[in-house]
């Protein structure tokens, strides 16, 4: 079936150029297929604003420029981000970590897998020097060949859930419970470690109200698209919101 917007239908080449710019394994084509209809949208409004840029990119930049706006934060919701999460303004933290990945795979036996980590994690609490031995013989990580060592590791080189956990356990000892991650089940051995050293709110103040505004803007942009797609008619493609009006 075509996709139609606004009596424009959608061809075939930018299906193939859409999904030719997205670097997938397995390319999403009802994501594919959103990002034209939006960017449809988003040029059609722009030609009845008489934003004429040659290109289309720029054109669709101007349009968002001059209809959506996102307030400026001022200083006290800058601190309050600042004092909400102050270990994102750390510099300098590190922790020594080794691992043992029991990674969960499709088809595996969850409830097996995770009593085979606890009962590996509980001769470990008992048994610490065994530590690089059951990782050679249990890790799906290639850090079980070395130990499970990870080497050294600083803020924002690993997922937030396993980071987390790493940085807020106690120097020199295996965490007593499973650090559950994206990629599976991990037994998490801490070495030398350094909660390295607050930034000043002064010094990160720029970078947070920037990051507000951007959030704000990319909220407000959201809902700008939703304006759009509730005022317009769609066909050929199921997206929430299309041909009912989200603002009177």
């Amino acid at each position: 079936m075509p996709v139609i917007v606004n009596d424009y239908e959608l061809s075939d080449a930018e299906m193939a150029q859409e999904l030719a710019a997205r670097d997938e394994q397995e390319p999403d084509l009802q994501a594919a297929m959103t990002t034209l209809v939006l960017r449809r949208l988003l040029l059609e409004q722009a030609q009845q604003l008489d934003l004429a840029e040659a290109d289309e990119d720029v054109r669709i930049e101007a349009l968002l420029q001059h209809e959506v706006h996102a307030p400026v934060p001022d200083e006290e919701e800058c601190r309050r981000h600042y004092q909400a999460a102050p270990e994102r303004f750390t510099v300098g933290a590190l922790a020594e970590v080794s691992h043992i990945l029991f990674q969960v795979t499709e088809g595996v036996d969850l409830e097996a897998l995770r009593l085979h980590a606890e009962s590996v994690l509980a001769e470990l609490l008992a048994q610490p020097q065994r530590f690089a031995a059951l990782a050679a013989a249990n890790s799906n990580c290639p850090s079980g060949a070395h130990g499970g060592s990870l080497g050294q590791i600083t803020r924002g080189t690993c997922v937030p859930e396993f980071e987390k956990a790493v940085f807020s356990a106690q120097a020199g000892s295996i965490l007593p419970r499973l650090v559950e991650s994206r990629f599976g089940l991990h037994i998490v051995q801490l070495g030398r470690k350094s909660d390295g050293e607050a930034l000043p709110f002064e010094a990160v103040r720029e970078n947070i109200a920037w990051a507000l505004q951007r959030a704000s803007f990319d909220r407000a942009v959201r809902q700008y698209l939703q304006l759009l797609v509730g005022r317009a008619r769609i066909s050929g493609i199921d997206l929430p919101g299309a041909g009912t009006p989200l603002v009177q």
